[in-house]
């Protein structure tokens, strides 16, 4: 049954100029948004990710007061431990579609946004309102990362699997621990929205911050290899003023955890499908 069915009386509620039937959904890893004309409706998949909706609350009023560059949801209102739901301000525009950067002009384009983006959140690691309110990347995060694959995921993996998350993780040992920059945790392609104007598009705002850190920018930048291809990484390292203190390894790194983390984060919440996508290369 779907989400508009069985929350039919609360979406009806909370999204009044809305007919359900018509309500756009898009599923996450740890929440279902349901997406009205004005506003969109956060419910969690997981009572652990409805324990979490607080915290998220909370990381997005300090977004709010940072003076970034581009929109991030605000939020509207929270609901109970009873009926878990947060209502956001919707930000207009849409992900890319896969095929956009064949065209030179938007590659350039969205390459300099990216940039753009990344040196706010860096110049944002440095406010003081920033640093006291958001979470810090933990000193130790990869090493109990590491020993959480090995002891829950291994046994869920082939021999080929293991060899293959082994290699992941040794590539871990050793990363200096970097806490300069607000770090949104999860860049992946669906979360950044576009506006189109005269063929070129305008980055609209950034969705779903969850895993918002003080910490490393080489997360993001992996998420933007990742989801874009390494051209694009590449163009946008060369725009932007970074450091030379092994900022390359440390991409490398963290790209290749990606889908350890979506299969570690789901074992914790019961949710066996996006469990089982994050272990497929490893069976």
């Amino acid at each position: 049954m779907s989400i508009r069915a069985t929350h039919r009386a609360l979406l009806s509620r909370l999204l009044p100029d809305d007919e359900p039937d018509d309500l756009a959904v898009r599923e996450g890893q740890f929440h279902i948004v349901v997406i009205g004309s004005d506003r969109v409706v956060c419910l969690p998949r997981t009572k652990a990710a409805a324990a979490r909706l607080p915290q998220r609350a909370a990381a997005l009023h300090a977004l709010a007061g940072l003076g970034l560059d581009f929109r991030t949801p605000e939020l509207l209102l929270q609901g109970t431990d009873e009926e878990p739901f947060l209502v956001l301000t919707r930000i207009p525009g849409e992900p890319l579609e896969s095929d956009a950067l064949n065209n030179a002009r938007v590659f350039d384009t969205v390459a300099e946004q990216y940039a753009t983006l990344l040196s706010g959140l860096a110049r944002a690691g440095t406010d003081e309102r920033a640093r006291a309110v958001l979470p810090w990347e933990a000193e130790d995060r990869w090493h109990l990362f590491a020993k959480d694959v090995r002891a829950d995921l291994f046994q869920l993996m082939s021999d080929s699997g293991r060899l293959r998350a082994e290699r992941e993780l040794t590539a871990l040992d050793g990363l200096s621990h970097v806490n300069r920059a607000v770090v949104h945790g999860d860049l992946g392609a669906e979360n950044v929205l576009w506006e189109w104007t005269n063929g070129l598009p305008r980055l609209s705002g950034v969705l779903d911050w969850d895993d918002v850190t003080i910490g490393d920018p080489a997360e993001d930048l992996a998420a933007i290899g990742a989801g874009h291809g390494p051209e694009l990484l590449e163009r946008v390292l060369a725009l932007g003023d970074w450091p030379n203190d092994g900022l390359l390894n440390r991409i490398a790194a963290i790209r290749g955890t990606f889908a350890l983390q979506q299969a570690v984060y789901a074992l914790r919440d019961d949710d066996e499908e996006e469990l089982a996508d994050g272990l497929a290369d490893y069976e």
